[in-house]
């Protein structure tokens, strides 16, 4: 059984986390500071987030959205995950890329810029939780999702539906 030295478990993390874009070394570190590496500690991977400030609040009162600002959280490492997303998407080849396109084309840039720190925080969760590395799902992850939308329109034409595309 091989014992590591808190030092050089920490380390793993460290490294493990530098794995994501945008994340680099002193940021890696201020996470781990402020999260720690104990993840029982939250019940699930939006209890993390949520601990952290990053999950935006839907206040709706008979059907009318009143205010969607994100929630009062650990400052410190909000900060650091938004820093660290805002560098993300630079990275032209990256899915954080692509969802930050995605969603800054319905609601906004800031918005979009939260939803990609908010991606990141779960992703730094199941990190840390399960010492697995970062695998990123590229920048055609949701081009490749609607390829089976477009199957399923030749099945529908197949079958001998006439299909019309607006």
């Amino acid at each position: 059984m091989l014992i590591l030295k808190k030092t050089e478990y920490c380390s793993v993390q460290v490294k493990l986390l530098d794995e994501i874009p945008g994340i680099g070394l002193q940021s890696a570190q201020r996470i781990i500071a402020e999260a720690g590496i104990a993840m029982e500690q939250f019940r699930s991977a939006d209890h993390f987030s949520s601990w952290a400030g990053l999950v935006p609040e839907c206040k709706e009162i008979a059907g009318k959205k009143m205010s969607t600002k994100i929630r009062k959280g650990n400052k410190y490492l909000k900060a650091t995950i938004v820093e660290c997303a805002r560098a993300a998407i630079r990275n032209k080849e990256s899915y954080l890329y692509a969802r930050y396109q995605r969603i800054d084309a319905r609601r906004g840039v800031k918005k979009a810029l939260i939803a990609v720190a908010h991606s990141m925080l779960l992703a730094i969760y199941h990190i840390l939780k399960d010492l697995q590395p970062y695998q990123d799902l590229g920048s055609n992850y949701y081009t490749s999702l609607n390829k089976e939308k477009i199957r399923n329109i030749k099945s529908l034409e197949n079958l001998g539906f006439q299909v019309i595309l607006q």
